[in-house]
């Protein structure tokens, strides 16, 4: 009996490790990335607004839900998804709808790894996330919002590196929840203005890019404050 509750948790693993993998199979190989581009955005754009002007309950569950799979499986098109959101609902409501929806999917994609495919992400992933895991141990929240406000590493990583930490799912979740609100924004807010985008490299600009970094420094002041405090304690 024993040696079967030992055995349960490894094939509960192996389940949903092949679920995800076959998700993100079918995904590349039916080449569904296509239809998350910027061309194919702006070719379809007045369709998704009207289908929204019609059936805005239906529309708005669907993108949620189609933001909150692409993030929990980490797969390419976030940047896209935050573009349609302004495109189809606005600034306002769209960074609402994009912020909730990326929230929930980066805390699936938390709590799969913390759970269910901690080994295989450290097999695959384990020598990027070293320092960041570490640093999210220490500092927790302020370093969360530090990653999530400054776009050093990309989105899916941190939500790797948190899963294999001990940080709280709370602090996760909220991290998450306030820290992508200002980026979320900015693309959003492009969005609404789509017809002037010509490349999403142009959306982030230095000048976008060096207000993040501000903002992220702010995030980690109380962390660099209590380093220096414990410094200066260990030095006397």
């Amino acid at each position: 009996m024993s040696e079967e509750k030992k055995a349960a948790p490894s094939v509960k693993k192996i389940i949903v490790a092949i679920v995800l993998s076959c998700a993100v199979a079918l995904f590349f190989s039916f080449d569904l990335h296509r239809f998350l581009t910027l061309d194919a955005l702006k070719t379809n754009r007045q369709t998704l607004i009207d289908y929204y002007s019609s059936h805005k309950l239906i529309m708005v569950a669907g993108f949620m839900a189609l933001y909150i799979v692409q993030t929990a499986l980490s797969l390419p098109g976030a940047a896209i998804l935050s573009l349609a959101a302004g495109a189809i609902f606005g600034s306002l409501w769209g960074t609402l709808y994009a912020n909730i929806a990326a929230t929930i999917g980066a805390t699936l994609a938390f709590l799969v790894v913390r759970y269910l495919l901690r080994d295989v992400v450290i097999e695959r992933f384990g020598a990027r996330l070293e320092g960041m895991n570490r640093e999210l141990e220490e500092r927790g929240l302020n370093y969360l919002l530090f990653l999530r406000l400054v776009p050093v590493f990309p989105f899916f990583l941190i939500n790797l590196a948190a899963g294999l930490t001990r940080m709280p799912l709370r602090t996760f979740f909220l991290g998450t929840l306030f820290g992508i609100i200002p980026g979320g924004f900015v693309f959003v807010n492009a969005g609404a203005s789509l017809a002037t985008i010509t490349s999403l490299s142009g959306i982030a600009s230095p000048r976008v890019l060096g207000s993040f970094a501000l903002l992220g420094l702010f995030a980690l002041v109380p962390a660099l404050y209590t380093r220096f405090k414990n410094n200066r304690r260990n030095a006397l």
